[in-house]
């Protein structure tokens, strides 16, 4: 019955997706705190007429939470590194269980290539950083690379043209 229920969300979803409803996420991809008079004054709704399209689209699993964007730097993390990860024979599932306790891990994904595992990790400094490599050979072969800068970060989901 789960399934069933799944796959007709699924199939819903894309009419769920408006134009109206874009313009809605659109506004709460830029500021998730914008009120929602604020925001049907921007596409053409009332404010309750908004918030019932906010909670359907929550309810449906588009909308998956709010969140505030903290400067890694101003919170003490001045290094920002991608590291990848090919994991040794038979450590892949001991890294998975292990890598969600890692406070330095802001996302993981697991990734097809040559590499199963990549990181994206805050860290104070280029000592945090050999500790915490170190943690990480326990469990296959690391590549780290450094950011210096971001050309793209949170951008918007926008509805495709077409």
């Amino acid at each position: 019955m789960l399934i069933k229920a799944k796959i007709t969300t699924l199939k819903n979803l894309k009419t769920e997706i408006d134009r109206l409803n874009w313009g809605i996420l659109q506004c709460l991809q830029e500021n998730s705190r914008e009120s929602f008079a604020s925001i049907g004054r921007k596409v053409g709704l009332t404010p309750p007429a908004v918030a019932e399209r906010v909670k359907k689209m929550e309810d449906l699993g588009i909308i998956t939470g709010y969140f505030a964007r903290v400067s890694h730097a101003m919170a003490g993390y001045q290094l920002k590194a991608i590291i990848t990860l090919k994991a040794f024979m038979g450590k892949l599932k001991p890294f998975l269980e292990m890598v969600v306790t890692l406070d330095e891990v802001v996302n993981c994904y697991r990734i097809t290539g040559n590499e199963n595992i990549i990181m994206e990790v805050i860290l104070r400094d280029q000592f945090h950083l050999e500790k915490f490599i170190d943690k990480l050979i326990l469990y296959g072969e690391t590549r780290t690379h450094i950011i210096l800068s971001d050309v793209v970060a949170d951008a918007p989901i926008k509805k495709r043209r077409g």
